[in-house]
């Protein structure tokens, strides 16, 4: 019978991964490869030389900064895959948090208010039980992408890394779907997501050829928005919507 592992002085022979980012250094963290060349274009690019400055910057200054794994949406959800878009803000800025996935929680972790107000609507709209953790990565394996605007953030300060670059990619990122011959549907939560509307439509607006992805807007699931008019998020029915959508399109709901 082999030895069963044990620790050294090291540390254990298979550690926990890292719950915030180590270091800039992109070329170790896993996408696919339908978004690689964005991603790379991205990265050469004057916006992707400062945003990587800045980050490196901000690392040696000992900040803390979350997910370890900035590309993890574009890891879980290859482009060809793509069904539905989910856009949040940026990363949570708490420890052990995010998981590079907008509004997911790693397993384990405290619901937040708006995670709590997605099941909330979820329950509401399709009878659905609690989810037994704030993982939305069974999403993202659908073909859900769960796309924020801003990648990375530091401990404790939301928005600490906006219009730093990080919108420049996923803008990119953005248009890149809304170039997909197959109709995808985009639900925008809230101003800030729903300030990106324009680009879904992109080109093909301006064509006059109208865009082919059914967009649905509704306020943010934030407790401060869930509720108010005129158009609450407790209420909106988007993920019962999204799944009669699909079933039209002869494709199968998404497990939610």
């Amino acid at each position: 019978m082999a030895p069963a592992p044990v620790a050294t002085a090291s540390g254990p022979l298979n550690p926990r991964p890292p719950s915030r980012l180590l270091e800039w250094a992109p070329s170790q963290w896993p996408l696919d490869e339908g978004w690689q060349p964005t991603v790379e274009r991205f990265l050469a690019s004057a916006s992707g030389r400062q945003l990587a400055a800045f980050v490196q910057g901000r690392l040696a200054d000992g900040a803390v900064i979350y997910p370890p794994q900035p590309f993890r949406a574009l890891e879980l959800t290859p482009l060809a895959a793509v069904r539905v878009v989910i856009l949040g803000q940026d990363p949570y800025h708490g420890p052990g948090q995010g998981e590079g996935l907008a509004f997911s929680v790693a397993p384990g972790v405290k619901l937040p208010p708006s995670l709590r107000n997605i099941f909330k609507e979820l329950q509401r709209d399709l009878g659905l039980a609690l989810p037994v953790n704030g993982s939305l990565a069974r999403w993202a394996e659908q073909g859900v992408l769960l796309l924020n605007t801003s990648l990375t953030v530091e401990n404790g300060q939301p928005a600490s890394h906006a219009r730093r670059g990080w919108e420049v990619l996923t803008d990119e990122l953005i248009k890149l779907v809304a170039t997909k011959t197959e109709p995808v549907v985009f639900l925008l939560w809230g101003a800030h997501a729903q300030a990106k509307h324009p680009l879904i439509a992109g080109d093909r607006m301006a064509a006059g050829a109208g865009s082919c992805h059914p967009v649905l807007e509704a306020n943010h699931p934030s407790p401060l928005a869930a509720l108010r008019p005129p158009q609450p998020f407790i209420g909106c029915g988007h993920f019962g919507r999204t799944n009669a959508f699909l079933r039209g399109l002869g494709e199968p709901p998404v497990v939610w």
